[in-house]
């Protein structure tokens, strides 16, 4: 009697989230703010051995989020014409960024991967402004004030406009970003319902404030929960903001999980030490997982596993 054996035992697939809207010019030197840096960042970090690239845009000018899709289409080409990694593009763009203005890139590219948030939220990055910092533009410490009192806006009607229009339309699927257990209830609902089939990608969110906090038990509960609600037909994977984001995404890969670096979700390479680049965050993880005995998956890899179009049917 033979058994088969799961091709992705044993594999973690790395995602690269390489610039995000969360971080702003002033907190590091070494954010990518313009197409080539952005595009060299993300090559760098699938020569580095992430399998999946996350990416927002930012105005060229001054650093500021941006979801124009010219900004994408500068980076978009050279970002498929140098590696194999699956490009996922966000359709969170700025949590105070409109529906439209935020789905615009994803539309216009028709990515094999997008990130889609689970429901509407707090989402503060206002605390920052209590460290004493010289910003470089005005629109930094406005921006970060802003969402004192702003919600993060992801209703129902958001979301199935999203997979209808994207999933359905583009054949794109998705990063479902779950920042509370409530997130994953809804997630389960779109399911039911008919509007999510396949292997599900579950991206734990942990350590937002307006989102659950990025403790080991919230981790074990948020997958006791997708255990319960989605069987064996998900793959969960792993991102902690700041000082949390190493100590959780090894717990997550131990746990048979997937992880998520990048200099979205944490500027920092060590305590106190500033990542240089994205890739060196991508070589820190993969020094974990070489150490758990876990290899990485391969863009390939990844692409089977979670069901993806595939590159050559993107036109970008």
């Amino acid at each position: 009697m033979t058994t088969k054996t799961d091709p992705m035992r044993n594999k973690v697939i790395i995602t690269c989230a390489v610039t995000g809207s969360v971080h702003t010019p002033t907190m590091s030197p070494y954010l990518p703010v313009t197409p080539d840096e952005i595009a060299a960042e993300a090559i760098a970090a699938a020569d580095a051995g992430a399998a999946i690239l996350h990416l927002h845009a930012r105005d060229p000018k001054d650093g500021r989020p941006s979801a124009d899709p010219a900004v994408f289409r500068q980076f978009l080409p050279r970002i498929k014409q140098a590696t194999d990694a699956v490009v996922n593009i966000s359709t969170g763009g700025s949590s105070l960024m409109a529906l439209e203005a935020r789905l615009a890139p994803a539309l216009d590219a028709g990515p094999e991967m997008a990130s889609l948030n689970m429901g509407s939220m707090n989402f503060a990055l206002f605390p920052v402004l209590d460290k004493p910092l010289e910003w470089k533009h005005a629109w930094e410490p406005q921006l970060l004030e802003a969402t004192r009192g702003t919600i993060f806006k992801n209703t129902f009607e958001d979301m199935e406009f999203i997979l209808d229009r994207l999933g359905r339309g583009c054949g794109t699927r998705f990063e479902f970003e779950c920042y509370d257990v409530g997130h994953l209830y809804s997630l389960a609902y779109l399911r039911d319902r008919g509007l999510v089939s396949g292997r599900l990608f579950i991206q734990f969110v942990f350590g937002v404030l307006g989102g659950i906090g990025a403790d080991p038990e919230n981790l074990t509960h948020m997958k006791r929960i997708a255990d319960k609600l989605f069987g064996a037909d998900y793959s969960f994977s792993v991102l902690a903001a700041g000082r949390h984001q190493m100590p959780m995404i090894t717990m997550s890969a131990a746990m048979g999980g997937h992880v998520r670096v990048g200099l979205e979700d944490s500027l920092y390479s060590g305590r106190g030490r500033l990542a240089r680049s994205n890739a060196e965050q991508v070589e820190r993880i993969r020094s974990v997982l070489d150490a758990l005995s876990l290899e990485i998956a391969t863009p390939a890899e990844a692409r089977a596993h979670l069901g993806l179009k595939g590159a050559d049917t993107v036109a970008f």
